[in-house]
Protein backbone atom coordinates (compact mmCIF):
# COMPACT_ATOMS: atom_id res chain seq x y z
CA UNK A 1 0.00 0.00 0.00
CA UNK A 2 2.81 2.40 0.86
CA UNK A 3 4.43 1.88 -2.55
CA UNK A 4 1.11 2.36 -4.36
CA UNK A 5 0.48 5.53 -2.42
CA UNK A 6 3.96 6.78 -3.23
CA UNK A 7 3.44 6.20 -6.94
CA UNK A 8 0.06 7.93 -6.94
CA UNK A 9 1.50 10.99 -5.25
CA UNK A 10 4.44 11.07 -7.65
CA UNK A 11 1.96 11.37 -10.51
CA UNK A 12 -0.16 14.09 -8.90
CA UNK A 13 2.22 16.29 -6.95
CA UNK A 14 2.93 18.73 -9.78
CA UNK A 15 -0.80 19.13 -10.38
CA UNK A 16 -1.26 19.93 -6.73
CA UNK A 17 1.44 22.59 -6.94
CA UNK A 18 -0.32 24.26 -9.82
CA UNK A 19 -3.69 24.59 -8.12
CA UNK A 20 -2.79 25.21 -4.52
CA UNK A 21 -1.47 28.41 -2.96
CA UNK A 22 -0.89 26.47 0.23
CA UNK A 23 1.45 23.59 -0.47
CA UNK A 24 0.61 20.49 1.54
CA UNK A 25 2.38 17.26 0.61
CA UNK A 26 3.21 14.05 2.35
CA UNK A 27 6.88 13.34 2.61
CA UNK A 28 7.20 9.86 1.20
CA UNK A 29 5.81 10.56 -2.25
CA UNK A 30 6.43 14.08 -3.51
CA UNK A 31 7.38 14.47 -7.14
CA UNK A 32 10.53 16.51 -7.73
CA UNK A 33 12.24 17.76 -10.87
CA UNK A 34 15.24 19.14 -9.02
CA UNK A 35 16.93 15.87 -8.15
CA UNK A 36 15.78 15.72 -4.54
CA UNK A 37 13.23 12.93 -4.80
CA UNK A 38 13.39 9.67 -2.92
CA UNK A 39 14.40 6.78 -5.12
CA UNK A 40 12.90 3.31 -5.08
CA UNK A 41 15.42 2.09 -2.53
CA UNK A 42 14.42 4.70 0.02
CA UNK A 43 17.61 6.78 -0.34
CA UNK A 44 17.59 10.46 -1.13
CA UNK A 45 19.59 11.96 -3.96
CA UNK A 46 22.22 14.67 -3.56
CA UNK A 47 19.93 17.70 -3.18
CA UNK A 48 18.06 16.17 -0.23
CA UNK A 49 20.81 14.06 1.29
CA UNK A 50 22.14 16.83 3.53
CA UNK A 51 18.75 17.79 4.99
CA UNK A 52 18.74 17.16 8.74
CA UNK A 53 15.37 16.06 10.07
CA UNK A 54 16.42 15.91 13.73
CA UNK A 55 13.58 16.94 16.01
CA UNK A 56 11.17 17.58 13.15
CA UNK A 57 7.74 15.98 13.32
CA UNK A 58 4.06 16.58 12.82
CA UNK A 59 2.56 19.54 11.01
CA UNK A 60 4.17 22.95 10.61
CA UNK A 61 1.97 25.80 9.46
CA UNK A 62 3.39 29.01 8.02
CA UNK A 63 2.02 31.85 5.93
CA UNK A 64 2.81 35.21 4.39
CA UNK A 65 4.66 36.61 1.40
CA UNK A 66 3.45 35.49 -2.00
CA UNK A 67 6.77 36.79 -3.37
CA UNK A 68 8.52 33.68 -2.08
CA UNK A 69 5.79 31.20 -3.00
CA UNK A 70 7.69 29.62 -5.89
CA UNK A 71 10.80 29.27 -3.73
CA UNK A 72 8.76 27.88 -0.85
CA UNK A 73 7.11 25.33 -3.14
CA UNK A 74 10.55 23.97 -4.09
CA UNK A 75 11.85 24.02 -0.53
CA UNK A 76 8.82 22.23 0.89
CA UNK A 77 8.91 19.60 -1.82
CA UNK A 78 12.61 18.90 -1.34
CA UNK A 79 12.41 18.95 2.43
CA UNK A 80 9.48 16.58 2.71
CA UNK A 81 11.11 14.20 0.27
CA UNK A 82 13.82 13.80 2.90
CA UNK A 83 11.89 14.08 6.17
CA UNK A 84 9.11 11.53 6.57
CA UNK A 85 6.50 12.30 9.18
CA UNK A 86 6.64 16.07 8.63
CA UNK A 87 3.90 18.00 6.86
CA UNK A 88 4.58 21.65 6.01
CA UNK A 89 1.75 23.92 4.97
CA UNK A 90 2.81 27.33 3.67
CA UNK A 91 -0.17 29.53 2.84
CA UNK A 92 0.81 32.12 0.25
CA UNK A 93 -1.21 35.22 1.11
CA UNK A 94 0.66 38.46 1.74
CA UNK A 95 3.36 39.80 4.02
CA UNK A 96 0.80 41.72 6.05
CA UNK A 97 -1.39 38.68 6.60
CA UNK A 98 1.64 36.56 7.49
CA UNK A 99 2.77 38.93 10.24
CA UNK A 100 -0.78 39.12 11.62
CA UNK A 101 -0.91 35.31 11.72
CA UNK A 102 2.49 35.15 13.43
CA UNK A 103 1.51 37.66 16.08
CA UNK A 104 -1.71 35.73 16.68
CA UNK A 105 0.30 32.57 17.28
CA UNK A 106 -1.36 30.54 14.51
CA UNK A 107 1.83 29.81 12.51
CA UNK A 108 5.32 28.57 13.32
CA UNK A 109 6.90 31.25 11.15
CA UNK A 110 5.81 33.95 8.73
CA UNK A 111 7.22 35.19 5.43
CA UNK A 112 7.47 38.95 4.97
CA UNK A 113 9.03 41.12 2.27
CA UNK A 114 9.56 43.89 4.81
CA UNK A 115 11.19 43.75 8.22
CA UNK A 116 8.97 43.92 11.29
CA UNK A 117 8.00 47.41 12.38
CA UNK A 118 8.72 48.39 16.01
CA UNK A 119 5.05 48.03 16.94
CA UNK A 120 4.95 44.58 15.34
CA UNK A 121 8.01 43.54 17.37
CA UNK A 122 6.26 44.75 20.52
CA UNK A 123 3.16 42.75 19.60
CA UNK A 124 5.26 39.64 18.95
CA UNK A 125 6.44 39.56 22.57
CA UNK A 126 2.97 38.39 23.61
CA UNK A 127 3.45 35.26 21.51
CA UNK A 128 7.18 34.72 21.92
CA UNK A 129 6.81 35.06 25.72
CA UNK A 130 10.52 34.97 26.62
CA UNK A 131 11.70 36.70 23.43
CA UNK A 132 10.49 38.57 20.38
CA UNK A 133 10.03 38.26 16.64
CA UNK A 134 13.17 38.57 14.52
CA UNK A 135 13.83 38.85 10.78
CA UNK A 136 15.88 36.19 8.98
CA UNK A 137 16.68 37.13 5.34
CA UNK A 138 16.08 33.98 3.30
CA UNK A 139 15.07 34.88 -0.25
CA UNK A 140 16.37 37.66 -2.47
CA UNK A 141 15.41 38.74 -5.91
CA UNK A 142 14.45 41.43 -8.37
CA UNK A 143 11.05 43.05 -8.46
CA UNK A 144 10.44 42.81 -12.17
CA UNK A 145 8.49 45.52 -13.96
CA UNK A 146 6.48 43.44 -16.40
CA UNK A 147 4.76 44.91 -19.43
CA UNK A 148 2.55 43.83 -22.33
CA UNK A 149 2.75 46.05 -25.37
CA UNK A 150 1.97 44.49 -28.75
CA UNK A 151 4.88 45.02 -31.14
CA UNK A 152 7.35 45.96 -28.38
CA UNK A 153 9.42 43.26 -26.69
CA UNK A 154 12.20 45.39 -25.19
CA UNK A 155 11.74 48.50 -23.08
CA UNK A 156 13.90 50.71 -20.89
CA UNK A 157 12.57 52.99 -18.13
CA UNK A 158 14.16 54.98 -15.32
CA UNK A 159 12.89 55.74 -11.82
CA UNK A 160 11.28 59.14 -12.55
CA UNK A 161 9.42 57.73 -15.55
CA UNK A 162 8.27 54.68 -13.59
CA UNK A 163 7.06 56.92 -10.79
CA UNK A 164 4.98 59.01 -13.20
CA UNK A 165 3.56 55.89 -14.87
CA UNK A 166 2.44 54.30 -11.59
CA UNK A 167 1.14 57.68 -10.39
CA UNK A 168 -0.85 57.91 -13.67
CA UNK A 169 0.91 61.15 -14.62
CA UNK A 170 2.23 59.56 -17.83
CA UNK A 171 -0.76 58.08 -19.62
CA UNK A 172 0.37 57.05 -23.11
CA UNK A 173 3.08 54.64 -24.22
CA UNK A 174 4.41 57.10 -26.80
CA UNK A 175 4.94 59.82 -24.18
CA UNK A 176 8.13 61.81 -24.89
CA UNK A 177 9.68 60.72 -21.56
CA UNK A 178 9.38 57.05 -22.56
CA UNK A 179 10.46 57.71 -26.15
CA UNK A 180 13.61 59.47 -24.95
CA UNK A 181 14.70 56.32 -23.12
CA UNK A 182 13.89 54.04 -26.05
CA UNK A 183 15.52 55.52 -29.13
CA UNK A 184 14.58 53.54 -32.22
CA UNK A 185 11.66 51.72 -30.60
CA UNK A 186 8.28 52.27 -32.28
CA UNK A 187 6.00 53.08 -29.35
CA UNK A 188 2.24 52.96 -30.00
CA UNK A 189 -0.23 55.74 -29.21
CA UNK A 190 -1.89 53.52 -26.64
CA UNK A 191 -3.14 54.07 -23.10
CA UNK A 192 -0.95 52.75 -20.29
CA UNK A 193 -2.82 50.47 -17.88
CA UNK A 194 -0.86 50.17 -14.63
CA UNK A 195 -1.67 47.34 -12.23
CA UNK A 196 -0.85 47.17 -8.53
CA UNK A 197 -1.49 44.87 -5.57
CA UNK A 198 -4.92 45.03 -3.96
CA UNK A 199 -3.84 43.81 -0.50
CA UNK A 200 -1.07 44.90 1.85
CA UNK A 201 2.15 43.74 0.26
CA UNK A 202 5.84 43.85 1.04
CA UNK A 203 6.47 43.88 -2.71
CA UNK A 204 4.50 47.13 -2.92
CA UNK A 205 6.48 48.56 -0.03
CA UNK A 206 9.83 47.66 -1.58
CA UNK A 207 8.83 49.21 -4.90
CA UNK A 208 7.86 52.31 -2.93
CA UNK A 209 11.24 52.37 -1.21
CA UNK A 210 12.96 52.27 -4.60
CA UNK A 211 10.82 55.07 -6.02
CA UNK A 212 11.26 57.17 -2.85
CA UNK A 213 15.03 56.81 -3.05
CA UNK A 214 15.60 57.00 -6.80
CA UNK A 215 12.83 59.44 -7.81
CA UNK A 216 12.04 61.57 -4.74
CA UNK A 217 10.81 64.51 -6.82
CA UNK A 218 8.25 62.34 -8.62
CA UNK A 219 7.09 59.86 -5.97
CA UNK A 220 5.77 61.68 -2.91
CA UNK A 221 4.13 58.72 -1.17
CA UNK A 222 5.32 56.93 1.93
CA UNK A 223 6.68 53.44 1.32
CA UNK A 224 3.90 51.39 2.88
CA UNK A 225 2.45 47.95 2.20
CA UNK A 226 -0.84 49.42 1.01
CA UNK A 227 -0.76 50.85 -2.52
CA UNK A 228 -0.74 54.65 -2.06
CA UNK A 229 -1.31 56.25 -5.47
CA UNK A 230 -4.65 57.04 -7.10
CA UNK A 231 -5.70 55.43 -10.35
CA UNK A 232 -4.53 52.20 -11.85
CA UNK A 233 -6.14 48.81 -11.39
CA UNK A 234 -5.73 46.36 -8.52
CA UNK A 235 -5.19 42.61 -8.55
CA UNK A 236 -4.68 40.09 -5.77
CA UNK A 237 -1.17 38.82 -5.00
CA UNK A 238 1.81 38.82 -7.34
CA UNK A 239 0.25 36.04 -9.38
CA UNK A 240 -2.88 38.12 -9.97
CA UNK A 241 -0.94 41.19 -11.10
CA UNK A 242 1.16 39.04 -13.45
CA UNK A 243 -1.96 37.40 -14.90
CA UNK A 244 -3.52 40.79 -15.63
CA UNK A 245 -0.36 42.15 -17.25
CA UNK A 246 -0.11 39.10 -19.48
CA UNK A 247 -3.78 39.41 -20.52
CA UNK A 248 -4.08 43.16 -21.14
CA UNK A 249 -2.39 44.92 -24.05
CA UNK A 250 -0.93 48.18 -22.75
CA UNK A 251 -0.49 46.87 -19.21
CA UNK A 252 2.41 47.33 -16.81
CA UNK A 253 2.82 45.96 -13.29
CA UNK A 254 5.31 44.76 -10.71
CA UNK A 255 5.98 41.27 -9.34
CA UNK A 256 8.84 38.93 -8.60
CA UNK A 257 10.90 37.71 -11.53
CA UNK A 258 9.72 34.13 -11.06
CA UNK A 259 6.20 35.18 -12.08
CA UNK A 260 7.49 36.91 -15.19
CA UNK A 261 9.44 33.79 -16.13
CA UNK A 262 6.61 31.35 -15.49
CA UNK A 263 4.12 33.42 -17.52
CA UNK A 264 6.65 34.53 -20.18
CA UNK A 265 6.08 38.24 -19.55
CA UNK A 266 8.55 40.79 -20.93
CA UNK A 267 10.34 42.86 -18.29
CA UNK A 268 11.65 46.42 -18.26
CA UNK A 269 15.40 47.19 -18.20
CA UNK A 270 16.16 49.89 -15.63
CA UNK A 271 18.26 52.94 -16.48
CA UNK A 272 20.06 53.59 -13.19
CA UNK A 273 22.29 56.33 -14.55
CA UNK A 274 25.11 53.83 -14.84
CA UNK A 275 26.93 52.77 -17.97
CA UNK A 276 24.02 50.78 -19.41
CA UNK A 277 20.42 49.84 -18.54
CA UNK A 278 20.20 46.81 -16.26
CA UNK A 279 18.08 43.75 -16.91
CA UNK A 280 16.03 42.10 -14.16
CA UNK A 281 17.95 38.88 -13.51
CA UNK A 282 18.84 36.89 -10.42
CA UNK A 283 22.52 37.60 -10.98
CA UNK A 284 21.97 41.34 -11.29
CA UNK A 285 19.78 41.40 -8.19
CA UNK A 286 22.48 39.57 -6.25
CA UNK A 287 24.95 42.33 -7.12
CA UNK A 288 22.65 44.86 -5.45
CA UNK A 289 21.82 42.69 -2.43
CA UNK A 290 25.51 41.95 -1.82
CA UNK A 291 25.97 45.61 -0.86
CA UNK A 292 23.28 45.43 1.84
CA UNK A 293 24.15 46.14 5.46
CA UNK A 294 22.64 44.44 8.50
CA UNK A 295 20.66 47.08 10.38
CA UNK A 296 19.01 44.76 12.90
CA UNK A 297 20.36 44.38 16.42
CA UNK A 298 20.99 41.26 18.44
CA UNK A 299 19.70 38.21 16.58
CA UNK A 300 17.61 40.33 14.23
CA UNK A 301 19.12 40.37 10.71
CA UNK A 302 17.01 43.01 8.95
CA UNK A 303 18.91 44.52 6.01
CA UNK A 304 19.42 48.03 4.67
CA UNK A 305 19.32 47.91 0.85
CA UNK A 306 20.77 50.53 -1.51
CA UNK A 307 18.05 51.37 -4.03
CA UNK A 308 20.09 54.11 -5.71
CA UNK A 309 23.06 51.98 -6.74
CA UNK A 310 24.67 52.79 -10.07
CA UNK A 311 27.09 49.87 -9.90
CA UNK A 312 27.57 48.15 -13.23
CA UNK A 313 25.07 45.34 -13.68
CA UNK A 314 23.34 45.92 -10.32
CA UNK A 315 19.54 45.77 -10.64
CA UNK A 316 18.20 48.26 -8.11
CA UNK A 317 14.56 47.20 -7.59
CA UNK A 318 15.13 44.32 -5.22
CA UNK A 319 13.46 42.79 -2.24
CA UNK A 320 14.50 40.43 0.48
CA UNK A 321 11.93 38.12 2.00
CA UNK A 322 12.39 37.42 5.69
CA UNK A 323 11.25 34.41 7.65
CA UNK A 324 9.90 35.81 10.91
CA UNK A 325 10.42 33.65 14.01
CA UNK A 326 10.79 34.06 17.77
CA UNK A 327 14.40 34.31 18.91
CA UNK A 328 13.30 32.52 22.09
CA UNK A 329 9.88 31.33 23.18
CA UNK A 330 8.98 29.37 20.05
CA UNK A 331 6.26 26.77 20.59
CA UNK A 332 7.77 23.50 21.77
CA UNK A 333 5.62 21.42 19.43
CA UNK A 334 6.90 23.18 16.30
CA UNK A 335 10.38 24.37 17.30
CA UNK A 336 12.13 21.26 16.01
CA UNK A 337 10.43 21.49 12.62
CA UNK A 338 11.05 25.24 12.32
CA UNK A 339 14.77 24.82 13.03
CA UNK A 340 15.12 21.80 10.75
CA UNK A 341 13.29 23.40 7.83
CA UNK A 342 15.00 26.80 8.08
CA UNK A 343 18.36 25.07 8.45
CA UNK A 344 17.69 23.53 5.04
CA UNK A 345 16.43 26.73 3.38
CA UNK A 346 19.52 28.63 4.53
CA UNK A 347 21.90 25.83 3.55
CA UNK A 348 24.01 25.85 0.39
CA UNK A 349 21.61 23.35 -1.22
CA UNK A 350 18.55 25.34 -0.18
CA UNK A 351 19.93 28.60 -1.55
CA UNK A 352 21.14 26.95 -4.75
CA UNK A 353 17.61 26.16 -5.95
CA UNK A 354 16.63 29.84 -5.76
CA UNK A 355 18.47 30.81 -8.94
CA UNK A 356 16.67 28.06 -10.84
CA UNK A 357 13.35 29.61 -9.79
CA UNK A 358 14.26 33.19 -10.71
CA UNK A 359 15.31 34.33 -7.24
CA UNK A 360 18.67 35.52 -5.90
CA UNK A 361 20.48 33.63 -3.12
CA UNK A 362 21.27 35.59 0.02
CA UNK A 363 24.99 36.55 -0.02
CA UNK A 364 27.07 34.07 1.96
CA UNK A 365 28.38 36.61 4.46
CA UNK A 366 24.80 37.33 5.53
CA UNK A 367 23.57 33.77 5.11
CA UNK A 368 26.23 32.45 7.51
CA UNK A 369 24.70 34.67 10.21
CA UNK A 370 21.24 33.32 9.34
CA UNK A 371 22.39 29.72 9.83
CA UNK A 372 24.00 30.61 13.15
CA UNK A 373 20.82 32.30 14.36
CA UNK A 374 18.60 29.41 13.25
CA UNK A 375 20.80 26.96 15.15
CA UNK A 376 20.30 28.99 18.33
CA UNK A 377 16.51 29.36 18.19
CA UNK A 378 14.79 28.30 21.39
Amino acid sequence: MKLQRKNRLRATALGALAVSGALVLTACGSDDNTGSDVDGGGKTSAAASDIKCDGAEGQLRASGSSAQKNAMDLWVKNYMAACSGVEINYSSSSSGEGIVAFNQGTVGFAGSDSALKPEEVTESKKICKTGQGINLPMVGGPIAIGFHLEGVDKLTLDAPTLAKIFDTKIKKWNDPAIAKLNDGVKLPDKAIQPFHRSEDSGTTQNLGKYLNAAAPADWKYEAEKKWPAPGGQAASQSSGVATQVKAVDGAIGYFELSYAKSQEIATVDIDTGGAAPVEATSENASKAIAAAKVKGTGKDLALDLDYTTKAEGAYPIVLVTYEVVCDTGNKAETLGSVKSFLTYTSSADGQKVLTEAGYAPIPEAINAKVRETVAGLQ
